[in-house]
């Protein structure tokens, strides 16, 4: 599961003449699900997205969490986020998690937030529909969030076979250019 995390002063989601979802200061989290997400995903993002101290308290920066301020979450889902640009000139979206079930994670993933912070401080876009999202990122502050930064290879053993042999190369050529011009020490 990845996550981009804004913060903001407010944002909104507006589909056609509409706004579905509006906060004031807080943070603006666009939210990614790739068919492999699990509910532990789901609780590592969750807990980041309410954890992380990216607020002042006082005059000290990087002090308070969200849940800490007391400030509102704008979710807004986007399978953009798992869209490879390796190949060619179109993304490919292959990895992301199919709309039929991950409408449901989604609403499950905004469910927990509410139940780990405070229901009514959480608002959403409108899952699948064409969206315009505003906002004005405060400091500015945005990061990216990844649930499985570390694991994605552990995931299929075939692919990490090979990312291993791709690694090996690149260090096989990086020891032979290290005996021609050593590194600075």
């Amino acid at each position: 599961m990845r996550a981009v995390l804004q913060r903001v002063t407010r944002a909104s989601v507006t589909v056609g003449d509409r706004v579905v979802g509006s906060i004031g200061p807080g943070i603006c989290v666009l939210v990614g699900i790739s068919q492999d997400d699990t509910k532990d995903d789901m609780e590592y993002i969750a807990r980041k997205v309410l954890g992380l101290r990216v607020f002042n308290k006082d005059l000290d920066m990087w002090k308070a969490s969200v849940q800490d301020a007391q400030l509102e979450v704008l979710c807004v889902s986007q399978f953009t986020l798992y869209g490879k640009t390796t190949k060619g000139m179109k993304p490919d979206f292959h990895s992301a998690m199919k709309s039929d079930t991950s409408r449901q994670f989604f609403d499950d993933f905004v469910a927990l937030l509410g139940r780990l912070y405070c229901a009514e401080k959480i608002q959403t876009g409108e899952f699948g529909a064409m969206m315009q999202v505003a906002l004005v990122n405060d400091g500015p502050v945005t990061l990216q969030l990844d649930s499985r930064k570390f694991s994605y290879d552990a995931k299929d053993p075939e692919q990490a076979a090979k990312d291993a042999a791709k690694l090996a190369t690149k260090e096989q050529r990086r020891s032979k250019f290290d005996k021609v011009i050593p590194p600075s020490a």
